[in-house]
């Protein structure tokens, strides 16, 4: 464990489920290792939930969600104004332990991370009070109204890449909606969720209203998923296991968005800005060491500027500073776990059997202090359409590069893929930009830029990229449930069609 926690106290970390306002122990007894990626040593042991735990949980969640929907709006969005002001005064905290659970190196966790957390609470808070209804004109001596009223009780289930982010992407809009909540944080990154769900209960959120019952997916994900009392599933992760909980959802027909795989284009025509498409393209696949669903792992280069582009490409990924991610200096961390690192050394085994040629990386670094880690350098790949690293996710810092010849080469390389999460493209041209976006099947694009991502603009893809949506206001239409309701008020009207 690494000497230079300031803010975290690992003794004080909460490490029992959340359930109904109360810390409790799982019925069995099981608890979890929670591990540091940067060096695989134990940072404390925290109780797991196993089906009756989520039992209790959806138990608790029911109960509370008849008085947490009359709540007034404008209370919701106190109380999670509130959760804001503490998480603010525990900035540093939060910060650290992001970084101790998950790797992301300190500078990301304190610019990014912690305040795009708070930046999504405030965002639904103000949203609360704003999930409005409309009146429909119909026929003359009838009014009718269409309500939106929160769905009930809402399992969520978040992934290890980003824990403390996700929470507040489905919590934000779920609870703003009046709904109640049963979350499944991942069992490898669960303490910033435990941690947050202590200042929700410190800062007066009722009890049953967020529940939190990290476990693994087999036991506590599959029971949320087929709970008969769960209105509604809200999943980020891969998509085997979505369409998992797809089938297990079934049985009482419950709701259910997905936001699930990526692989994606990133297009580099001839008249973009070189030295601008470098830099963008690196953070596109090199931040968080490549462990997002929307990274830019697939570079596609026209053939006129590849050679300079690469060149540039490969020496910043060289110089990108692996280290431990409590140091300010470090720019990219370890993986989450032992278990992703090995599966994204597993593809480089791939591309050699595919002749594909690696241009820069390919192995874990053979730095000092970095051989306990789980660690990989940052890898550049070349690879063809047909091959495996082209087609399926690597999740990890490692870019494959394909050449292309012309604008309809770039867009049908771009689309030869079964996902359609993530995208961008480099260019001056505005016609171009808008031409190429269009045609894009995916459910972001980023035109010189990627991975920008604000509370206001829906996040979501299509095709084995899942559907639905999280963020903007599209997202609270997922947490509420559309509700006609028809007035006759003009007594000469028979409340009947005439016989």
């Amino acid at each position: 464990m690494p000497s230079s926690l300031k803010a975290v106290d690992i003794n004080k970390l909460p490490r029992q489920l959340f359930i109904g306002g109360e810390w409790v122990d799982g019925i069995d007894g099981a608890t979890i290792s929670v591990t540091n990626p940067f060096d695989n040593s134990e940072i404390c042991r925290i109780a797991e939930a196993r089906a009756a735990d989520v039992d209790r949980a959806v138990a608790a969640a029911r109960a509370a969600f008849p008085a947490w929907a009359a709540v007034p709006a404008s209370e919701r969005a106190r109380l999670m104004h509130k959760l804001c002001e503490k998480m603010e005064s525990c900035f540093d905290e939060l910060a650290e332990l992001e970084t101790i659970d998950t790797g992301h190196p300190i500078k990301d966790t304190r610019f990014l991370d912690v305040p795009r957390t708070l930046l999504n609470f405030r965002y639904f808070a103000g949203m609360a009070d704003k999930i409005d209804g409309r009146q429909v004109p119909v026929e003359s001596g009838f009014l009718n109204v269409v309500k939106r009223q929160p769905v009930g009780v809402v399992g969520q289930i978040v992934p290890w890449n980003f824990p403390l982010m996700f929470c507040s992407w489905k919590l934000g809009p779920a609870l703003a909606a009046g709904n109640t909540v049963v979350m499944k944080p991942s069992e490898i990154t669960p303490l910033s969720t435990l941690r947050l769900a202590e200042m929700m209960h410190e800062v007066g959120f009722p009890a049953g209203v967020v529940n939190i019952v990290p476990g693994y997916g087999e036991h506590a994900g599959q029971r949320l998923a087929e709970h008969p009392d769960v209105n509604k599933i809200s999943f980020t992760g891969s998509t085997v296991t979505g369409r998992k909980i797809i089938a297990a959802s079934a049985d009482n027909l419950k709701r259910v968005s997905l936001e699930l795989g990526g692989k994606g284009p990133n297009i580099v025509f001839e008249d973009a800005v070189i030295p601008a498409s470098v830099g963008g393209s690196a953070f596109a696949i090199f931040h968080n060491q490549g462990q997002a669903c929307i990274a830019g792992s697939r570079l596609l280069l026209h053939e006129s500027i590849a050679d300079d582009f690469l060149d540039k490409f490969i020496t910043l990924a060289e110089s990108i500073r692996l280290g431990d991610p409590l140091d300010p200096a470090t720019e990219m961390g370890p993986l989450t776990s032992p278990m992703h690192q090995q599966r994204v050394l597993n593809y480089l085994q791939v591309c050699r059997d595919e002749g594909n040629r690696i241009l820069t990386g390919g192995q874990a670094p053979q730095t000092p202090g970095l051989e306990t880690g789980n660690f990989l350098q940052p890898t550049i790949v070349e690879a063809k359409l047909g091959d495996r690293v082209f087609s399926e996710e690597v999740f990890g810092p490692f870019v494959s590069v394909t050449r292309f010849s012309d604008e309809a080469e770039a867009i049908a390389l771009a689309n030869a893929t079964e996902y359609g999460l993530g995208s961008g493209l480099w260019t001056t041209n505005l016609a171009r930009a808008h031409r190429v976006a269009d045609a894009i099947e995916a459910g972001m694009v980023w035109v010189n830029c990627y991975k920008r991502v604000h509370p206001g603009s829906p996040f979501g893809g299509v095709g084995q990229s899942g559907f639905g949506r999280d963020l903007g206001s599209e997202c609270l239409h997922e947490y509420t449930e559309p509700k006609s309701i028809w007035i006759n008020y003009d007594a000469q009207i028979p409340p009947y069609y005439p016989r």
